[in-house]
């Protein structure tokens, strides 16, 4: 097994990723893909120190795609991070990335802003990341709304009709 957690948040990784979703699933390392925390030195440093220990990464997309098979092929068992729905959509469905036995995409926080529509406590999405969602449950992925592991809300079936799927 290498990705044991595939999960979209919009804080990527901070404590809760490592102690409480850590308990659930093996993590080796953590792999965050987004490519303005990538550029940013301060962004990337916090992210590394918020990890606590493990084995971090955080890539641009492009690297992400050149290096998806060697994280495919190696022996260290990741988190797969990215800040938003169109990342996700972009890397499992587009680029076809299968990792392993993972069928589950974990959705976390995301934030109140202009055109979103509320889901739950700090779980707010646009028409467009709808849109992400859908693509991902159509691929065969079950799209799963927890902020912790004991925080469920339910599955995108169940809020889909709220967005016009």
């Amino acid at each position: 097994m290498t990705v044991s957690l595939v999960r979209i948040d919009d804080r990527m990784i901070h404590g809760l990723i490592t102690t409480r979703w850590g308990k659930e699933r093996p993590c080796d390392g953590i792999i965050a893909v987004n490519d303005k925390a990538a550029k940013n030195k301060v962004l990337k440093e916090a992210y590394k120190a918020a990890a606590e220990g493990k084995k971090t990464f955080v890539w641009t997309m492009d690297h992400f795609k050149d290096v998806q098979d060697k994280v495919l092929k190696s022996d260290t068992r990741y988190f797969l991070i990215t800040k938003n729905p169109l990342d996700m959509k972009t890397i499992l469905v587009d680029w076809g990335f299968k990792p392993s036995d993972v069928k589950t995409v974990i959705v976390g926080p995301g934030n109140d802003r202009e055109g979103a529509i509320k889901l739950g406590d700090n779980q707010s999405f646009t028409k467009e990341e709808a849109a992400a969602f859908e693509a991902m449950d159509k691929a065969g992925y079950t799209v799963d709304f927890a902020l912790l592991p004991d925080q469920r809300i339910g599955e995108w079936s169940k809020f889909k009709a709220k967005f016009g799927y």
